[in-house]
């Protein structure tokens, strides 16, 4: 990535996301950022400026999502790349019982990657080059209802953003989906073990695959909290 770009990254309170936008702002880019307000985030504004947007909210309601969009379209106007980090825990409630973790990982994740893909739309049609790059952790890939049936676009959140496909590319934008092996639908032959990815090893890997030609990354995490950390309070 030579050439300065914009982008928006969900799910970057802390992990992954985070460690994204490090990198990208250290490259020299314009980022917008969905997540809590953080002493990182604190400190990453106080060091890169203007050229770091912060969008508070929750991007699994309604409301905070189009204003997200709409502060975009603000200051903005065009956006390069979404980068929608959909096995984030950002969207969990404090204390939440241990029994429905896992649950409201997908469900807030899959409300929040509709409504932002919907908001980012409008923007990414202005952009150049414009792409989307969709990562999803074991939970959230997990299907909604029995996994005896096949994955698809209405219980499964990966299936749902690949249906998207070519409604983005009337757009003229192009669509990577970074997510653990199906072993119901895989999207590859080679075997995929799981590695110990930390944030910033893996924000490296993705971000280097961005601009290539890939629809497809198999990304199989060891420790899914080296990732996407349970909220905590700052």
């Amino acid at each position: 990535m030579s050439s300065t770009r914009s982008f928006w990254i969900t799910g970057a309170t802390r992990g992954l996301g985070m460690a994204m936008a490090e990198q990208l702002l250290a490259d020299g880019h314009r980022v917008a950022v969905s997540g809590r307000h953080t002493h990182e985030l604190e400190a990453l504004i106080e060091l890169y400026g203007p050229r770091l947007l912060h969008l508070p909210g929750n991007l699994h309601e309604l409301a905070d999502a189009q204003s997200a969009g709409q502060r975009l379209q603000s200051q903005w106007g065009t956006l390069d790349v979404l980068i929608i980090n959909a096995g984030t825990c950002d969207y969990l409630a404090p204390n939440l019982p241990a029994a429905e973790i896992f649950e409201q990982i997908l469900q807030s994740n899959w409300h929040a990657t509709e409504q932002a893909l919907a908001s980012a739309l409008p923007l990414l049609a202005r952009g150049e080059n414009p792409r989307v790059m969709a990562i999803f952790s074991r939970y959230s890939a997990l299907q909604r209802y029995s996994p005896a049936q096949s994955p698809a676009g209405h219980n499964s959140l990966p299936h749902w953003v690949r249906e998207q496909r070519n409604a983005l590319g009337d757009l003229g934008v192009k669509l990577m989906v970074a997510a653990p092996q199906s072993t119901k639908s895989p999207v590859s032959n080679a075997l995929a073990l799981p590695e110990q990815w930390t944030a910033d090893s893996a924000a490296q890997e993705l971000l280097s695959k961005l601009d290539g030609e890939h629809r497809e990354l198999v990304l199989e995490v060891l420790d899914p909290t080296l990732l996407w950390p349970l909220p905590s309070e700052d």
